[in-house]
């Protein structure tokens, strides 16, 4: 990251940026101007986390069905179960850790991580130390060491709790990429980068009643994007940078869209 007094404003300036963040934007008005969200707004926040969540596990390797996810109420079970679960607790708690987030991003992160982990074993809700292992198989990128990603780290929440006038798709993208890039915790990096980004996003302003689930649209575009995407931001050339904040771009524009069929179905009183 850069050292200047605002690192994101060069990102914003990146080419192809100032387009994806005003995209965004429009694609956002759009769906909060529904006429079912004067209305019924508690419902379709309620069906973009249930999306969103789903979209985030089918990342994590546990592709489930929507219907599967609604009818299921019982996450205790191995494998991909557990990443469903861990993905649909995060979503609920990501909105009860607004306030916290500009003050302490470390402390949301290990909060998160716990609820992800839902286990209470001695290196769940701190990032790892030393040698100690990270379970990530979507992410093949090289594992920064102990002490460059604690280091990285504090440098991610120093520019959170600074704040910065770049677009909320700036910072989000920064967050969701960091993090990831990072791998700072064990288990679950990705649920919990999303997450992250979920929490810039609302607290931001963009998208207060957490309506446009980037999750989903990340799913939409699928798991090869999602890596390629990734490779770009850990690469950190100025066009991997840019591409990598098009692609969240473009991710919460289609979660726009899916909350916007949700908005036509219930119109029509199919939902």
């Amino acid at each position: 990251m850069s050292t200047t007094a605002d690192p994101l404003a060069a990102l914003g300036a990146l080419p192809g940026v100032a387009e994806s963040v005003e995209s965004v934007r429009k694609a956002v008005d759009r769906v909060y101007g529904h006429r079912i969200m004067r209305r019924r707004s508690n419902e379709i926040t309620s069906e973009a986390a249930l999306r969103g969540a789903r979209g985030s596990a089918a990342l994590s390797g546990a592709d489930w069905a929507l219907e599967e996810v609604r009818r299921r109420s019982d996450f205790s079970g191995e494998g991909e179960a557990r990443t469903v679960g861990a993905a649909l607790r995060l979503t609920a708690e990501a909105g009860q850790l607004l306030s916290i987030w500009r003050q302490s991003p470390v402390r949301v992160l290990a909060r998160l991580h716990l609820v992800a982990a839902g286990s209470q074993e001695d290196t769940v809700g701190r990032p790892r130390l030393g040698a100690e292992p990270v379970d990530e198989p979507l992410v093949q990128l090289p594992l920064p060491g102990a002490d460059e990603m604690a280091g990285r780290l504090e440098g991610l929440s120093r520019l959170v709790v600074a704040g910065s006038p770049a677009p909320a798709l700036v910072m989000a993208a920064v967050v969701h990429g960091e993090l990831l890039t990072l791998r700072p915790f064990g288990s679950y990096n990705g649920l919990v980068a999303r997450a992250a980004e979920r929490v810039v996003l609302v607290g931001s302003g963009l998208d207060p009643k957490s309506i446009c689930p980037a999750e989903a649209g990340y799913a939409e575009l699928g798991r090869a994007a999602y890596v390629e995407a990734l490779d770009g931001y850990a690469s950190g050339t100025p066009e991997g940078v840019a591409a990598w904040i098009a692609h969240c771009g473009k991710a919460v524009e289609l979660g726009v869209r899916e909350s916007t069929a949700v908005c036509e179905a219930m119109q029509r009183g199919a939902a």
